[in-house]
């Protein structure tokens, strides 16, 4: 079995002297109450022989409603704990997170209840200053977060 492969973008600003990136929190009901170490980079799961890029920006459009241009820099990709690896491209640009449109999947909810329910792929996003980001986001993603410092030169 093909292990997975999730392609993302790791959105960025400079406000003053600070670097902020953007974040998503997961939507559905095993989210729902949690928090620090839940958020993720704007991504998802692309098929083999799909450009990497291409998937990432597609999936940002799709978490968020936005449609991302700039100058893509290409990060290391990262093995999640899963085995899954990402890879993420980090690009300058401006979102306004209140107003982001997730789309939906659909599950069984509550379990063994028959009912299926919709929920948002991503139910809200942020900008987070890289100290909180830190907190904020997944484990296993924090290396893009270290990648973008060295990249920029800012913290």
């Amino acid at each position: 079995m093909a292990k997975k492969t999730s392609a993302g973008i790791l959105l960025y600003r400079v406000v003053g002297e600070n670097l902020e990136v953007f974040l998503v929190h997961p939507g559905g009901p095993y989210w729902a109450k949690k928090d620090d170490g839940s958020w993720s980079i704007p991504k998802g799961l692309f098929e083999a022989g799909e450009d990497p890029l291409a998937a990432a920006k597609r999936e940002f459009l799709e978490e968020t409603g936005f449609n991302i241009m700039g100058a893509f820099i290409a990060l290391t990709p990262l093995k999640q704990p899963s085995g899954k690896l990402i890879y993420a491209w980090a690009v300058e640009g401006n979102i306004n997170a209140e107003a982001i449109k997730s789309n939906t999947f659909s599950m069984e909810w509550p379990p063994r209840s028959g009912k299926e329910q919709s929920f948002p792929e991503v139910d809200k996003g942020g900008w987070f200053k890289i100290s909180a980001a830190r907190e904020k986001l997944l484990k296993g993603q924090t290396g893009f977060l270290e990648e973008l410092q060295k990249i920029t030169g800012m913290h």
